[in-house]
Formats: structure tokens, C-alpha cells, sequence
């Protein structure tokens, strides 16, 4: 059996399991550690034990904006259980943890074995599609107060409620100037949803943090309930 704290790999069943374990690798994984590089083949798929990483497009200009995250519930390089071995993004981790390290040939040979194991990465390929078309939509959509306090749930889901973030790194992931993230946050910690320190962030309430992101944020939660598991985010 497994061990691991990936809540994806915890709904196989133990054959999948079974089938799963001689092709584990445990590693770790640093914050800021790269995963893929644009149109360079990926050899493995991380399942993230915590931690979180974050996929990142970029334009030929190189502006890097973030198109979804993911964390212990689920894997890296999703696209790679659809055949493809490479991508014009980015993914690099920001937060750092265990993982457990799969060959993607040896994924898919597995996929193929099991159409339980399939199914199951597949539905997640297809719930991490839901999160980029929703990150698409904030974006286009919201104001910055309410796609920081969407990218703040998302990030506490994943990590607590203590996010290591600085404000640099937050205009990256939103696609805007530090000022911009600076006006924002202090929007949020007037209002008491958050308080920041030097490069750390505290949710003090998550509920307000909901108001503020209203249904920017959620669909990609609720869609993991739906076709994965129930109880996630466990937070």
C-alpha cells in the first residue's frame, strides 16, 4: 500500500494502490523548485504529499501570469495522463513538501492496466481544466480585492492558514503591479479577513474572505466534490 497523505491517491482502491507502489519514488520537493519548463519533456508526475505548486503561462514578451495551483489533492502535469509529454507553461513549486514521483511512461502503462486508476486522474485532469477556466474568468471578471481573496482560500485549502507569500509573488500570480497587491490586502486586513507580516500572511477569517471573493470563488471546489471525493478542502 501506499504511503501518503496525496488525498487523490488515498480514493484508489488497493489494487490500484498495489498496482501504483513499485512505481513510487519518494522525494522532496524545495519551495521555488522547478517542475517543467515551457515545451521541455516531462519525465515525471508529482503527487504532492502538501506544499503547492503552481502552473504559470507565458507570452513570447516573457509576461508569466498563474493559470491554476495544485496541492496534495492532486498531481502534476495532469497533461501527461492525457499522452502528451510536453507544455507552454511553467510549474515551479511555491511552498515547498514530499512528494511521491512517478515515471510518466510507467503512469500511463498503469493507466492502461486499470481503468479505475484512469478514470480517477482523468476526472482530476478534468477538475483542474474547470480551475484555469475559472482563474480565467476572476481575471476577466473581478476586481483585485475579490481575485486576492479568491487566490487566499484557494492557497489555504491547500497550505493553512499561514501563507508564506510575498507581495511579489502575489502580483505574479494575479497578472498585476505590487501596488496593486498592496492596495488589496490592506482592503482585506482593514476588514479583519487577514493580517500580513514580512512575507507571511495570516487568514484570521475565512468567512470574510469569502464575502469578499464572492463566486470567483468555489467552482472548482465543488466540482472535486462532485466527481472525486466530498470532503475536500478539509479547511
Amino acid at each position: 500500500m501506499l504511503t501518503t497523505n496525496n488525498h487523490l491517491l488515498t480514493q484508489l482502491s488497493p489494487d490500484d494502490q498495489a498496482l501504483l507502489e513499485p512505481l513510487a519514488q519518494e522525494v522532496e520537493l524545495k519551495q521555488g523548485q522547478v517542475l517543467y519548463e515551457p515545451l521541455q519533456p516531462v519525465e515525471y508526475v508529482h503527487f504532492f504529499n502538501g506544499g503547492m505548486s503552481s502552473e504559470i503561462a507565458i507570452n513570447r514578451d516573457g509576461h508569466q501570469i498563474e493559470v491554476g495551483c495544485i496541492g496534495h489533492e492532486g498531481f502534476s502535469a495532469n497533461f501527461a495522463v492525457l499522452g502528451v509529454d510536453r507544455t507552454p507553461h511553467r510549474s515551479f513549486m511555491q511552498a515547498g513538501t514530499t512528494a511521491l514521483r512517478f515515471p510518466a511512461a510507467d503512469l500511463r502503462r498503469a493507466m492502461r492496466e486499470s481503468e479505475t486508476l484512469s478514470s480517477l486522474l482523468l476526472r482530476f485532469t478534468h477538475v483542474f481544466m474547470i480551475q484555469v477556466a475559472a482563474t480565467t474568468l476572476a481575471d476577466g471578471r473581478y476586481k483585485i480585492e475579490q481575485r486576492l481573496a479568491r487566490w487566499l482560500l484557494m492557497s489555504q485549502d491547500r497550505l493553512g492558514p499561514e501563507l508564506p507569500l510575498t507581495h511579489d509573488f502575489l502580483g505574479l500570480m494575479l497578472g498585476v503591479r505590487r501596488p496593486s497587491v498592496t492596495d488589496a490586502l490592506h482592503v482585506l486586513e482593514g476588514e479583519r479577513a487577514i493580517s500580513t507580516e514580512r512575507a507571511l500572511i495570516k487568514i484570521r477569517d475565512r468567512s470574510k474572505l469569502e464575502a469578499f471573493a464572492r463566486d470567483a470563488y468555489g467552482a472548482p471546489e465543488a466540482e472535486y466534490r462532485r466527481v472525486i471525493s466530498p470532503d475536500w478542502p478539509r479547511s
